[in-house]
């Protein structure tokens, strides 16, 4: 059974789980809403993202420079000092810094791409289809999925992790909130490189 964009965002929206944790458990339980839930609990997924709208005023700035070329500061917030002094915590800061060294977001996250940018890339993606025919709501769809890739190339939260591209930034970020019981979350990051 095919699993929908629509039924993704719906178990997104009941349990606050990751859009790929959501897609794998619908499609381990073939669409069965109540199944897929549970297998999210059992992750620990839907209990992170209740952790995950917890108040954050403690963290750290955090850096990574790579080759003398490329320089990435990045704040990232935690419920408690103790926490942002865990070494779990201190890894995961690093460990984004380094992917945004080399995967080079514009965006934390997808709310912060500005409409005009996203016009202008829907104008582009229309643009290069209109020799092609189609039915409107086969280009729309094509459309989407190309917007879909922009937020997968931009938009840090959405990027798949280069460590491991099985998940993105984003359930990174929920695994760490599991394992450390408290949110956190990235507020900013800046990325330097030379002659840009």
């Amino acid at each position: 059974m095919p699993i929908s964009a629509k039924d993704v965002q719906k178990l997104r929206m009941l349990t606050g789980a990751p859009m790929m944790d959501a897609k794998k458990a619908l499609e381990e339980t073939s669409g069965d809403f109540e199944k897929a839930k549970d297998v999210l609990r059992k992750k620990g997924q839907a209990k992170a993202a209740k952790k995950a709208e917890r108040e954050t005023r403690e963290g750290i700035i955090g850096s990574y420079i790579h080759g003398d070329k490329i320089g990435v500061l990045i704040e990232v917030n935690s419920e408690t000092d103790f926490v942002a002094r865990n070494d779990n915590f201190k890894d995961f800061v690093h460990n984004v810094a380094m992917h945004i060294a080399a995967a080079c977001p514009t965006y934390l996250v997808r709310e912060d791409v500005p409409k005009d940018v996203l016009d202008k890339e829907k104008e582009i993606f229309t643009e290069q289809l209109k020799d092609q025919n189609k039915p409107a709501e086969i280009l729309e769809k094509i459309i989407n999925g190309k917007i879909e890739k922009f937020y997968l190339e931009n938009v840090l939260m959405d990027q798949l992790y280069v460590r491991d591209d099985s998940k993105t930034i984003n359930d990174l970020t929920t695994e760490v909130i599991a394992k450390l019981g408290e949110n956190v979350q990235i507020r900013r990051f800046t990325r330097y490189q030379i002659g840009d």
